[in-house]
């Protein structure tokens, strides 16, 4: 059985993309293959992001934002959206889940904790939905 593949994506892919990529490594191993991406990648990782990650044990600084490719949407099971509205990719077929969470951008570590921990909770269930065998 070929394991599950999701794509997070977002504008930047420099907040809640890379959390949620780095919650559901953390969370599911390598049973789900994970990919995150963004339609105008930034420089770099929101450092907020990387600290609040790095509290729990998540390093973040390793990553980079990207820009979402047409293999990584083909790729992906299901599809993670946050915020990048009509410039998110929509292929038929794939299952989509869009996830309204303020955007880390420019906000104090107190905020970003709460995005984290928002996206925590999302990740758990979407690993679960997964893990029922829900996918492939």
């Amino acid at each position: 059985m070929t394991r599950p593949a999701v794509l997070f994506v977002c504008v930047h892919n420099a907040g809640r993309s890379q959390m949620a990529a780095g919650w559901l490594r953390h969370l599911a191993g390598d049973r789900i293959e994970v990919y995150s991406g963004g339609s105008e990648p930034a420089e770099q990782v929101n450092p907020a992001a990387v600290s609040a990650m790095a509290e729990l044990g998540i390093d973040l600084t390793a990553e980079c934002p990207r820009l979402w490719t047409d293999d990584a949407v083909r790729a992906a099971d299901v599809v993670v959206t946050m915020g990048c509205g009509d410039v998110c990719p929509v292929y038929p077929g794939k299952r989509y889940e869009d996830w309204a969470l303020d955007d880390p951008a420019g906000q104090d570590l107190d905020m970003v904790r709460g995005v984290r921990d928002q996206i925590r909770e999302r990740v758990v269930t979407l690993i679960e939905s997964l893990d029922d065998g829900q996918e492939r």
